[in-house]
């Protein structure tokens, strides 16, 4: 695990600018979610933490129990880790197996193939070049 941001002394999930910069908003937690993880609405008004291509809304910059308060980065930079390769400057989605960033496909628009713009959490900052990589991301919901 390499730590690209250049921010050693930030946590993943930790917010990379002034918090009046960023776009934070509180859900309940719908089951247990950890600092970090990209996050989808499971219900109205509450969140889960995405394990699958997931129409994520923002990273949690908390962890809480379920029933808590949760939250959830929806615009802005935030450190994250990577479930894999991701090109600096592309699109990034939520989530592996593991609850980490990945990276969203381009798609051929000219194709038949079914488009979700909703996927896209953000753009990645750095290149991650291996699972577990931290990198920062700005969120753009």
């Amino acid at each position: 695990m390499a730590d690209l941001t250049g921010l050693p002394n930030l946590d993943i999930g930790d917010v990379l600018e002034p918090v009046s910069g960023a776009l934070i908003m509180d859900y309940e937690a719908e089951a247990a979610i950890t600092k970090g993880a990209p996050v989808y609405l499971s219900s109205d008004g509450k969140v889960t933490m995405a394990a699958a291509d997931q129409n994520c809304i923002g990273i949690a910059t908390k962890s809480a129990a379920i029933g808590a308060m949760c939250p959830v980065l929806v615009r802005g930079r935030v450190k994250v880790k990577a479930g894999g390769v991701i090109t600096r400057g592309k699109a990034v989605k939520g989530a592996d197996a593991s609850n980490r960033v990945v990276a969203l496909a381009d798609i051929n628009e000219g194709g038949t193939a079914t488009i979700s713009w909703t996927l896209k959490l953000g753009v990645s900052e750095q290149s991650a070049t291996a699972a577990d990589d931290l990198i920062s991301i700005y969120v753009s919901k």
